[in-house]
């Protein structure tokens, strides 16, 4: 029997206000679209780096893709603060701090001096990251319902889609031109720029103090064991997990994989990264057109469908080295399209019920997924043995796995027929 929350049981009561003026729909679409793309910034526009890092400090790769499974890590576990502190004092707030910490924490892997000092750096510099992704979920739902909130996830998803098409080209001319470490010069100042200019100008509050909760260590936990008790919510975020654990995999190995085993320069590293954002954009933007004439978690099924299937076929190409770098550039350009069409889903179907408490919600929602990201992006570091095999093997397991839970567990229960 589907257990709720407490959060459940208030949503009509809480139900996000209905008739914004399309401006402010907009904005919020510009404002939290920079706050999502500040993940994607940190993280892709140094991949093409990774050589040059493993060169400087004389240290293996496995040690450079793990200065990325630190930031994952740091990720998911800031999550988890954001989200209670976010429902109790505002969105804002721990915003500020978040963006303050991001900005310190880049200045800091600029100047690193050893592999071990960038590995701190990165955690601190996504422990102030996490605040932008929780917060940014959690103000979509304090606006908008279910399906609105699809639509603008959407237009996250696009404005967030430029970062990783842009970041590895600049990260790659960086490289070339002024070295490794200006691209976290660069970091440091857009996050500073996202915080005084950004946040504090144009984001408005959208939790009032009458809707804000006054979260004990008890309370908190009581929530979270809600959430977990939830079968349709673990549902969705199982998948969203397994989806990330994919991406993340592939953005951890494909450095490597791309530059490496198939002689890809740093520069055309960034063109093949942006294409794949290319069709990550596209099919995010398919999103609300499709929600809008079919049930959504039917969407969702054949999105995850499509991804297993393409996930099959990029291991088959890797070990057998069928059509050579082609061969791994399709069934990627599909995996990584899906993940456009299944985060907006994820986030919309597992948030939509969860009332005042949505910023703890999202921060599971978030945390879930990033320590999939980190375990998948480790998995690829440990076992790369010079071929893109881990790195296809690892996408497979996580892009069936994401298909099977959906079709086990994330089905609506069917209402009870009146007595």
């Amino acid at each position: 029997m589907e257990t709720k929350t407490g959060t459940e049981q208030d949503a009509a009561a809480n139900a996000p206000q209905s008739g914004h003026p399309p401006s402010l729909f907009y904005r919020l679409a510009l404002v939290l679209g920079a706050l999502s793309a500040l993940g994607p910034l940190a993280i892709d526009m140094y991949l093409p780096s990774f050589p040059a890092i493993s060169r400087d400090f004389g240290t293996t790769p496995a040690a450079v893709q793990g200065t990325l499974a630190f930031y994952f890590i740091g990720l998911a576990s800031g999550q988890v603060f954001y989200g209670p502190v976010s429902d109790r004092f505002g969105r804002k707030p721990p915003l500020y701090f978040g963006l303050a910490l991001f900005t310190l924490a880049a200045l800091g892997c600029a100047m690193a001096t050893n592999i071990e000092t960038l590995m701190i750096g990165r955690l601190l510099q996504a422990l102030g990251g996490g605040a932008a992704m929780v917060i940014a979920r959690a103000v979509v739902r304090d606006h908008f319902g279910e399906r609105d909130s699809v639509r603008l996830l959407s237009m996250l998803m696009l404005v967030m889609g430029l970062a990783p098409i842009l970041a590895p080209l600049l990260g790659g001319q960086l490289v070339s031109v002024s070295g490794w470490r200006s691209i976290f010069l660069l970091q440091a100042l857009s996050s500073a720029l996202l915080l005084f200019v950004g946040v504090r100008r144009f984001l408005p509050e959208s939790l009032p103090p009458e809707r804000r909760q006054s979260h004990t260590a008890a309370s908190i936990l009581r929530i979270y064991a809600g959430l977990f008790r939830n079968r349709l919510f673990m549902a969705d975020t199982l998948v969203s997990s397994l989806m990330t654990g994919a991406m993340f995999s592939y953005i951890s190995g494909s450095p490597f994989v791309f530059m490496e085993v198939y002689k890809v320069t740093p520069q055309h590293y960034g063109l093949f990264f942006g294409s794949n954002a290319l069709g990550l954009i596209a099919a995010s933007q398919l999103t609300g057109r499709l929600v809008a004439r079919y049930p959504t978690r039917d969407v969702l099924r054949v999105v995850l469908l499509i991804a297993a299937t393409s996930s099959v076929l990029l291991l088959a190409a890797a070990v057998t080295g069928f059509a050579g770098f082609a061969g791994i550039l399709l069934p990627l350009f599909c995996m990584v399209s899906c993940q456009g069409l299944t985060s907006p889903l994820t986030a919309a179907l597992a948030l939509s019920p969860q009332g005042r408490n949505a910023g703890t919600a999202s921060a599971l929602l978030g945390m879930v997924p990033f320590l999939a990201g980190a375990g998948g992006g480790a998995l690829v570091g440990a076992f790369y043995d010079g071929s893109a095999v881990p790195m296809a093997l690892v996408m497979a397991v996580c892009g069936v796995g994401a298909c099977a839970v959906h079709l086990l567990f994330g089905r609506k229960p069917m209402a009870a027929a009146p007595a």
